[in-house]
């Protein structure tokens, strides 16, 4: 007999909407498809704090058209807590849009919410967000990766000078420092750097 599938973990949504009969008929397109909505709160309440009591997997935002406070918002939730944001207005313009899109939200849908093509549009929504956050994740580490090894650079540099070393033989000096110490190479590099500046003053 074969295996029941297991579901997968049920995602919470917060709705930003001043309507409640709108907010009814979301509730009810989504239960049963793997989403939740633990919350429904007004475009003037305190978003942040709603987030930080509810933790969301999901904002969704259904409004007529975006306005300067609701824009800033989306932009505080943003730099509060990673989490995807949907947006359905019933009208906007292109300079909206792009107030919406650099304001954090992951999926501006013109002509409103409709009940039948909600879910399709949450799950590409989710999706591109999950990737674009797979993608950042690289990018930093890629980032990180580069200034920590030009920081390892500097050091080799500091005991070339200091020590008469050649460039293998400093680089040997800072790892075996930082096996000693059981500290990273970088972070080792780091300090060998701050007690340099510290003794040129």
């Amino acid at each position: 007999m074969p295996a029941m599938p297991v579901p997968g973990p049920e995602i919470t949504i917060v709705l930003v909407d001043a309507d409640a009969s709108r907010a009814a008929m979301l509730r009810a397109a989504l239960t049963g498809s793997g989403y939740r909505i633990v919350a429904v709160v007004g475009p003037g309440d305190d978003l942040v704090a709603a987030m930080r009591q509810h933790r969301p997997g999901l904002v969704i935002v259904d409004i007529e058209s975006p306005d300067r406070d609701t824009l800033d918002s989306m932009r505080a939730l943003a730099e509060d807590r990673m989490q995807p944001i949907v947006m359905f207005v019933d009208e906007t313009d292109e300079a909206a849009t792009v107030e919406a899109i650099r304001a954090g939200v992951s999926a501006y849908i013109v002509d409103g919410l409709s009940a039948n093509r909600v879910k399709p549009i949450l799950d590409v929504a989710i999706a591109r967000f999950r990737e674009h956050e797979r993608l950042k994740r690289e990018l930093d580490d890629a980032r990180e990766s580069l200034e920590e090894r030009k920081i390892v650079e500097r050091a080799k540099g500091i005991l070339m000078e200091s020590r008469n070393l050649g460039e293998d033989a400093a680089y040997k000096t800072l790892r075996k420092l930082a096996m000693d110490r059981k500290q990273r190479l970088a972070d080792v590099a780091r300090e060998l750097i701050e007690f340099a500046l510290v003794l040129k003053r």
